[in-house]
Parts: structure tokens; sequence; C-alpha cells
């Protein structure tokens, strides 16, 4: 069947990329328009957007989808079915009547789970064990509509954001792929979410990315992992802002939430349960190294104070 695929971001060119080598006729790309990045803020196309000249596909970079020009380009390229990995933008009614079999979203969760926009995140932050992606028809309520299949990814005990998604994006590439197929021959059944076990999943801000050392270690874990790679947790030292990336157990120490302890190869911090090993570390305007590194050229000393200031 026809269809137009809608993303932006990396995490979108898995499907995007399975969708063209599938049996369905991929007429168009709808993407972001491009965005200010780099130190120069120069203009960049979004990696779908990219992708999509690569293969060689029509591409419509509408400043909003309820523009009348982009759904008469859409109406024209009259695609049967619009499959969409995180395009960005909330699609309106009057765009989401266009394509007959309607808009279809890969979402990484298992909903009702985690609605919203940082699910995979959410997951990561909240002790999951187990989370996934789900193929589901967008409504104008925000991840309710109902779905058509599902998959399923254990959370590994060190996996970031960053890890998780990648998986997820290329397992839920596939899932969406045969959604495709089975709604083509009309032998897949859409099923009404439950109102049980709705948790949302809204954007994580920089100010939820700083760590709290009075939280039991598990939670700074948690946390740091869940913020990496974006927003990037961080703390202060002697006022300036420090990024951290994922951190060890130390069980067999406790110093006090927020204290340094320097060793030679070593920089472990203490939270409100036990001690936790820094891994690297990116101060303002510096490259990121590892925390011994850093606390070296620093002259960190142990009984400084993380956030202390």
């Amino acid at each position: 069947m026809r269809v137009v695929f809608a993303g932006t971001p990396e995490v979108a060119v898995p499907a995007l990329d399975a969708i063209a080598a599938s049996r369905h006729e991929l007429v168009g790309v709808v993407t972001r328009p491009d965005a200010p990045a780099g130190r120069g803020r120069k203009l960049v196309a979004s990696p779908v957007a990219l992708r999509a000249e690569e293969l060689g596909v029509p591409l419509l970079k509408p400043d909003h989808p309820r523009d009348p020009e982009f759904q008469a380009a859409l109406r024209e390229l009259a695609p049967d079915c619009c499959p969409v990995v995180a395009y960005g933008a909330l699609l309106p009614q009057s765009a989401l009547d266009i394509p007959p079999l309607g808009w279809v979203n890969l979402h990484f969760s298992c909903l009702p789970a985690w609605r919203g926009a940082a699910p995979v995140q959410h997951s990561i932050w909240g002790g999951d064990e187990v989370t996934g992606a789900t193929t589901f028809r967008i409504v104008k309520e925000m991840d309710a509509g109902p779905t058509f299949g599902v998959m399923t990814e254990r959370i590994r005990p060190t996996d970031t954001a960053g890890d998780l998604l990648g998986r997820l994006a290329e397992g839920g590439a596939g899932l969406l792929v045969t959604t495709l197929d089975h709604l083509e021959v009309g032998d897949i059944e859409a099923r009404p979410q439950p109102d049980d076990g709705v948790s949302m999943a809204p954007k994580i801000t920089v100010e939820d990315a700083r760590v709290d050392w009075a939280e039991p270690a598990a939670a700074v874990d948690r946390r740091i992992r869940a913020c990496t790679p974006g927003p990037g947790a961080w703390s202060t030292y002697d006022g300036e802002r420090i990024k951290l990336g994922p951190v060890a157990a130390e069980p067999d120490l406790a110093l006090a939430p927020g204290t340094l302890e320097v060793r030679k190869n070593a920089v472990l911090v203490g939270t409100g349960t036990h001690a936790v090993r820094l891994g690297e570390v990116k101060a303002f305007g510096k490259k990121q190294m590892p925390a011994a590194d850093w606390a070296r050229g620093t002259r960190v000393e142990t009984g400084a104070v993380f956030g202390g200031e």
C-alpha cells in the first residue's frame, strides 16, 4: 500500500529504512523544519530529512501539520496509511482524517504505561525491569489510541536511555512494518487501551536531571542513566556545573550525601544509602574524562562536597 512516513530524530531512521525496504510503496516523508544547531546555530535538516533525501523520496517540512498547504500536498500523495515515529508535532483531526487507514504511531513503551515524550527515560528512572514498543492508531488524546501490536525488551542493569532506545528503535522498526503488513490485508484489529496502568512520561528538563545525593544510591543510578545522553545528569562543584556519566555501586562504603572520597584511580560520592563510584564527568568548557582525571586536574580533595555551595 501507499505510505507517507512521519518522523524527525535519529531514532526514527531505522523505521524509515525498514519501510523503504518493505513491500509497501513509500511515496513521501514528513519531518520537522530545519532547526538551528551547533555553535554557529546554522539551520540543519533533521536526520529523517537527510535519509529521505538519500532515498530520493518526496519530502514535506510543514511549520505545522495544520497548514492547508501541507494537507493539500499530503492529499495529493494519496497515502493509504501514515506510519509515525517521533515526529514531534501534534496532528489535527483534519490531517488525521486524510489517510483511510489512519496514522499508525510506534511508541517506545508498553502502552498504556508511559504515555508522553520521554517513555524510555521514565521507564529507566522508574525502575522498570521490562519495557517495549507499541504500535497504535493516533487519536487526538496523546498516546491514547487503540493498539495493534507490542514487543517487549528487558532493561539491563547498566542501560542508559540511549542504549535502550537504540534497541527499541531497531526492534520497533520491524513491529511497525509487520503492523502495516496486517493493515494492508485487513487481518488486524485495533484494541482499546485499558483504563488501568496509565502513566505519563513528560519531557525531562535540565532541572529534573540534577542529581539529589540524598536519594538512595539506586535512585541516583537510575536518574543518571535515564538522563544519559540527554539532557545529561549533573551536579555542581565549586559553583560550576559538572555533567555526570553512569555510576557504579560501592555498597561497602558509606559517605554523607554528596561527599567525595578521592582515591588514586577512583572518585566515590555518598548518597542516602551507600556510596557510588563516578564514571566519566565533564566540567564546563572541558572534554569528558574519567572522574579520577578530573579530580587530579581540579585538585579535588577527600571531604569536598557536590552541590554544597
